[in-house]
């Protein structure tokens, strides 16, 4: 890949830093559309789907669609209290016990954004059935005394979204970042550096042209209007996925940081085509790249609504340790695999490579 270190890290931090819950992906759009400037074309539709089609399309080739969504877990105001502090929902679903004392963004109805809390009462206070239970009702607090208060000062609505308030950093030494949102920020990462990379190529036996869908976290609402607009012929998924080798036992770890983007056989929502699988399986191990594979039965992606729509599809997901929390743990060097691994299938994905899966 032709792209710098500083230039991935510059290009994941503001990913990162992107205030972007599922609905309100405009930050990351903007991003994507600043990138993408000078070499592609960039459609956005109303569910704030991001379409890229790079200047070297071909009416006469089949398409290969990228795919990586843009959206983050986070919240929304729901109610308003009369002492000022706000109940809220989740819009995606954060990890158990993750949000108690979280320090967030909240937007105001002035489209700027506050810092605030996620409340828990403090153990002092706690009932006996708090206690049994070892949890208690959280509140999101931005300092308000009253109801007035929070919406005259600080401007607090009813529907504003709510992100976590966790700066980006990185360890050049160590070749880690941590960062909110690398569900699936990493993924949109890989995705426009191998995007516009083959942006350059006239050789391709495939378009690729790119996604950057909303609202996955909700259910994976978005891709699906993405891919009619598209019409992929197949999909090569970017995602943030869950590592699991922090407390998995060392035999049964499929998801570890530092050994390449994992593709999945199996999840909730999919079944993956054995013969896509094994055809990215063999480029990977052709291009000396590496790769994990794992069979989960949890979490789903994109490919659960593209694979029912007729597309096949495979998921590289990029390893990062407590996703759907406020805070994730990435190996930077996973990213550039992954992005070196969507160039080495672009290339390779012949029509006749199509026609077997």
């Amino acid at each position: 890949m032709a792209t710098t270190d500083t230039e991935l890290i510059d290009l994941l931090a503001r990913l990162s830093n992107a205030k972007a819950p599922s609905g309100f992906e405009d930050e990351v759009v903007d991003i994507v559309r600043e990138f993408c400037d000078g070499w592609a074309t960039v459609e956005v539709n109303s569910l704030l789907d991001v379409i890229i089609t790079p200047g070297n399309v071909s009416p006469d080739k089949p398409t290969l669609m990228f795919d990586a969504h843009g959206d983050e877990v986070g919240g929304m105001v729901q109610s308003i209290h009369a002492g000022g502090t706000m109940n809220f929902v989740e819009l995606g679903r954060f990890a158990p016990n993750t949000l108690a004392g979280q320090d967030v963004w909240v937007r105001t109805t002035r489209g700027a954004w506050t810092r605030g809390v996620i409340g828990v009462k403090p153990p002092h206070f706690w009932g006996a059935a708090e206690r049994a239970e070892g949890t208690a009702p959280l509140t999101l607090d931005v300092g308000a005394t009253s109801k007035t208060d929070a919406i005259e000062r600080f401007g607090i609505g009813i529907g504003e979204p709510i992100v976590p308030a966790t700066d980006f950093t990185y360890d050049e030494a160590t070749g880690i970042a941590i960062g909110k949102a690398f569900d699936c920020r990493v993924g949109v990462c890989a995705l426009l550096l191998a995007l516009r990379e083959l942006a350059t190529r006239d050789d391709l036996p495939v378009n690729v042209i790119g996604c950057i869908s909303a609202q996955e976290e909700m259910g994976e609402r978005g891709v699906g209007a993405a891919a009619r607009q598209v019409k992929p012929d197949a999909a090569f998924l970017f995602e943030g996925c869950p590592a699991d080798d922090t407390f998995t036992p060392a035999d049964e770890i499929q998801t570890a940081l530092r050994r390449g983007p994992m593709f999945r056989y199996f999840d909730r929502c999919m079944i993956t085509n054995p013969r896509y699988q094994r055809f990215v399986l063999d480029v990977a191990a052709a291009c000396d790249l590496p790769a994990q594979t794992a069979v989960r039965t949890g979490g789903g992606t994109n490919g659960g609504v593209l694979h029912q729509l007729d597309i096949p599809s495979v998921v590289a997901g990029i390893p990062c340790r407590y996703i759907h929390a406020g805070t994730a743990i990435c190996a930077v060097g996973d990213i550039r695999t992954a992005a070196r691994m969507g160039i080495a299938v672009a290339e390779r994905l012949t029509p006749e490579a199509l026609a077997s899966f």
